[in-house]
């Protein structure tokens, strides 16, 4: 059985750890709300660009657009987005998981066909180094971005993924990330980037040839493009962002509470172990004053 000073000095432990976690999610629920606040805004703005590009790529000839070009495909990159940090529950290890799934899965359809090669350009420490134990290779790493990214910061990550697939070093980019639903709510999402998937109005939308008049109608889609593949992964920079400091606030939540739960039993086993010191000291005295007595 620990002695009472080992039992305190447990509880004084296990009190300061419930200090920091307490700490720590007040943080991330400060940083949470601006974070839900950015993605929040975003997504009106990318969904206007989707019904944009679908009115713009239905009213102009594109078949010769670069971005929209299909090839077979022999070589992926994976971009992986995660964080730099832990403390953040299963957040990370649910997203590498579903993209390895998502490999996996994509290799068995192309099964019989030319093995795909898969290369990965990772946003945050904790994707690349599961990835590079995965045996997946890393093409370029990117540190996390900061909580508060803008357009520009996501620019230099748009532009090499953009000039790999224009180079055909690839033939297809998909992204991976935690999509954010709701505070207690983060989903792994994997989707296309490259080659661009031309959106479809939404359903009553119509286009008419005759209402729209670009000159010249070749340099629309090549503006357009590379502007809406970079709102496309700040998108999903800004879900990942307001899902980790969600994930974050809750896991810390928990830990707090399974510290004070762990203090109370610790408490009452301190309490037991006392007194049962106390009836054993007290007997010890009373068999020697009897002994002295007899």
């Amino acid at each position: 059985m620990a002695s009472l000073r080992d039992i305190r000095r447990r509880i004084g432990s296990i009190r300061n750890i419930a200090q920091i976690t307490r700490a720590m999610e007040m943080v991330a629920a400060s940083r949470m709300k601006r974070a839900q606040e950015a993605i929040l805004a975003a997504r009106p703005f990318t969904e206007e660009l989707d019904e944009v590009l679908a009115r713009v790529s239905a009213a102009v000839e594109h078949e010769e657009e670069p971005l929209l070009a299909r090839r077979p495909v022999r070589h992926l990159a994976l971009v992986m987005v995660t964080t730099d940090r832990g403390l953040a529950g299963a957040l990370n290890s649910n997203a590498v998981r579903n993209a390895l799934r998502w490999i996996s899965e994509r290799a068995d359809a192309g099964r019989g066909e030319e093995p795909v090669r898969v290369s990965a350009i990772t946003v945050g420490r904790k994707g690349r180094d599961a990835l590079r134990r995965a045996g997946i290779p890393i093409a370029a790493h990117f540190p996390q971005f900061r909580d508060r990214p803008t357009f520009a910061d996501v620019q230099p990550l748009a532009r090499l993924v953009i000039d790999d697939f224009l180079a055909e070093t690839y033939d297809e980019v998909v992204i991976s990330y935690s999509s954010f639903i709701s505070t207690l709510v983060q989903r792994p999402a994997v989707r296309r980037v490259l080659p661009v998937e031309e959106p479809t109005l939404q359903e009553g939308g119509t286009v008419r040839n005759d209402e729209y008049l670009f000159e010249p109608s070749a340099e629309v889609l090549s503006r357009l493009l590379p502007f809406y593949v970079t709102a496309d992964i700040y998108r999903a920079v800004l879900e990942n962002i307001a899902s980790e400091h969600s994930a974050r606030m809750i896991a810390m939540r928990n830990s707090t509470d399974n510290a004070h739960e762990l203090m109370d039993e610790l408490t009452l086993v301190y309490n037991k172990t006392r007194q049962a010191t106390i009836t054993r000291e007290m007997i010890e005295i009373a068999s020697g004053a009897e002994a002295q007595a007899s």
